[in-house]
């Protein structure tokens, strides 16, 4: 749990932290359109590059990018290895029982794993080098249009942007209740999968108690700073559009462009 990096931000005054949130929004949302559009190990290498630059220029460790990742570690094994087994192909390289590997469930495999490691990645880069009250502004400016039909865009951007400040909050509260449990005699690693989930019992009721608190004292906090919502607000920094927003946006223009040729096409070999 202490090696949960989603929601978490990373200060620094790189390239990427000074971009605009809606446009750093936008280019997350046309990556995960691109690695989903990309069929072959060429367009996901694309992807893949793509995502080295913004790492390059954001500032984070690449330690850090890559620490995101274990917190979907089993289910990458897991589903790599339910496609790698049960995946049907004219190739066959082994067979035994139900259980048949084909070249072709090793290749779809393969492609699966990148998919989900450049997803979180990408997405935990966006967190890293953005402030929550950033991301929070990029939502609601994004939402904007909905205004018209009074759907409650600010409500809305603030609930996500809380629930990703909290998310290593409350992982930091989980780890100090375990340890404190342990320190009391408390055993999670020993016994069977009914132990274990019966040691769990004396975590949750703490955690579920301190989330409520928290929320409440949150709540506490916005009434006294006379919060009323999004009506008539007004902000601090406004956003604009610069120079780098423009050359991210036509970085994603061409991954996209680039990917969608080679699925069309059939540039790729695999």
């Amino acid at each position: 749990m202490k090696d949960v990096t989603f929601g978490q931000y990373y200060p620094a005054s790189s390239f990427l932290h000074r971009m605009d949130p809606r446009l750093k929004l936008l280019f997350l949302i046309a990556y995960i359109a691109a690695i989903f559009v990309a069929d072959s190990f060429c367009g996901l290498a694309a992807c893949a590059g793509v995502l080295l630059l913004a790492v390059i220029f954001s500032g984070v460790p690449v330690l850090k990018i890559l620490r995101s990742i274990r917190g979907i570690l089993f289910l990458v094994v897991f589903t790599a290895a339910i496609n790698l087994f049960f995946y049907s192909g004219p190739t066959v390289w082994a067979e035994w029982w139900i259980f048949k590997i084909t070249q072709e469930g090793v290749l779809f495999s393969a492609r699966l794993v990148l998919r989900l490691v450049l997803l979180v990645m990408c997405s935990s880069l966006l967190t890293y080098t953005t402030t929550p009250v950033a991301l929070t502004d990029g939502i609601e400016s994004l939402l904007t249009p909905l205004k018209w039909i009074r759907f409650p865009v600010h409500e809305l951007a603030l609930i996500m942007s809380i629930a990703l400040r909290f998310i290593p909050i409350l992982m930091d509260e989980t780890e100090r209740i375990k340890n404190a449990q342990k320190a009391r005699g408390a055993d999670f690693e020993t016994g069977g999968l009914v132990k274990k989930v019966r040691a769990i019992i004396p975590i949750l009721i703490p955690l579920l108690l301190s989330a409520f608190r928290r929320a409440d004292e949150l709540g506490d906090a916005m009434d006294a700073r006379c919060y009323t919502g999004g009506k008539h607000r007004t902000k601090y920094k406004k956003l604009r559009f610069g120079w780098r927003d423009l050359i991210g946006f036509l970085l994603a223009a061409g991954l996209v462009t680039v990917v969608a040729l080679m699925r069309v096409y059939g540039w790729a070999p695999l």
